[in-house]
């Protein structure tokens, strides 16, 4: 065995323990899936021991020995991140680069304007902008691969929450807005008028399924859901083709106009509005006055979404 572990190779294996197969840690990695191969079979020949059952067809499976090397690989990246982030406080607080994860319908509706505001070329400052989900996002930020992710919640219970490892911050609440395909004449929808019809959310058990169905059974009705996407442009595409009814955030709808726009589902007098909230979340005592402003932009650029 090797004095010291190949990083690289400790790398690659824990994206296969995160994606259970060679060919998704490939494709997270960027690399062929062969590579990923050779990198599995390199630590194991390092470590002298077999860390994958690998079966043709089947999820891989991690041994007793596997099992104790992702543990110990990630408390061994994370200090490396805790390390980095002394390190970085000590330095000057600017930074060459910001590496910036959010979700898809933030770096399409909020981040153009705002990173025209903040121009952080003209300051010597380079945004790295990764689209990913929140759940995708979070581990990234606690191993140090990102600096700052934006991201949201449906349900206050759900994560993100603030830790020892995570320090959040709320841009504000973006409203949800109840939509269906346009109307014949423009004519006024009611949400007894879409309660016969098919509707579109997340898979089971996402954050926005169950937002719905909480709000569903206080209102004593049953939606079908039959169109499952966690893609709220695809959401949104359905709507407009008259296929489904739909709960959308505001900053996709705001300032559509003419006849491809979605029609406004009328509530029930009393019926409480829908939100997630967005959020910043990054490691305690890391974030960099850049990131601070780009914060402050996309709260501003939040509140500026017409409900």
């Amino acid at each position: 065995m090797k004095e010291q572990p190949d990083l690289k190779l400790l790398s690659t294996f824990l994206a296969v323990v995160e994606h259970g197969s060679m060919a998704a840690a490939a494709a997270a990695l960027g690399y062929v899936p062969s590579a990923v191969s050779q990198h599995v079979a390199a630590l194991e020949r390092d470590l002298g021991v077999e860390l994958l059952v690998r079966r043709p067809g089947s999820r891989l499976i991690l041994t007793s020995a596997g099992r104790s090397l992702a543990r110990a690989a990630a408390d061994l990246f994370e200090a490396t991140a805790r390390f980095r982030d002394a390190a970085d406080g000590i330095a000057r607080r600017e930074v060459a680069e910001l590496r910036v994860g959010a979700y898809p319908s933030a770096v399409s509706h909020l981040f153009p304007g705002v990173l025209s505001a903040l121009r952080p070329r003209e300051r010597g400052v380079r945004v790295r902008l990764i689209i990913v989900e929140t759940h995708a996002g979070l581990p990234r930020v606690r191993s140090g691969d990102l600096d700052l992710l934006i991201a949201y919640r449906y349900l206050p219970e759900d994560p993100p929450v603030s830790s020892a490892e995570l320090s959040l911050t709320s841009l504000g609440h973006e409203r949800l807005v109840l939509v269906a395909g346009p109307q014949p004449g423009g004519r006024p929808l009611a949400l007894e008028d879409c309660l016969d019809r098919e509707w579109t959310s997340g898979p089971a058990h996402s954050p926005d399924r169950r937002l719905l169905h909480r709000w569903a059974g206080e209102l004593g009705i049953a939606p079908e859901v039959t169109l499952e996407t966690e893609d709220l442009h695809s959401m949104l595409a359905m709507i407009r083709a008259g296929l489904a009814v739909g709960w959308i955030p505001a900053s996709l709808i705001d300032g559509e106009r003419g006849d491809e726009a979605v029609q406004r589902v009328m509530l029930p007098p009393g019926s409480a509005p829908l939100s997630r909230e967005v959020l910043a979340v990054s490691r305690p005592g890391t974030r960099p006055p850049v990131a601070d402003e780009l914060v402050a932009l996309l709260t501003r650029a939040l509140r500026g979404v017409r409900a």
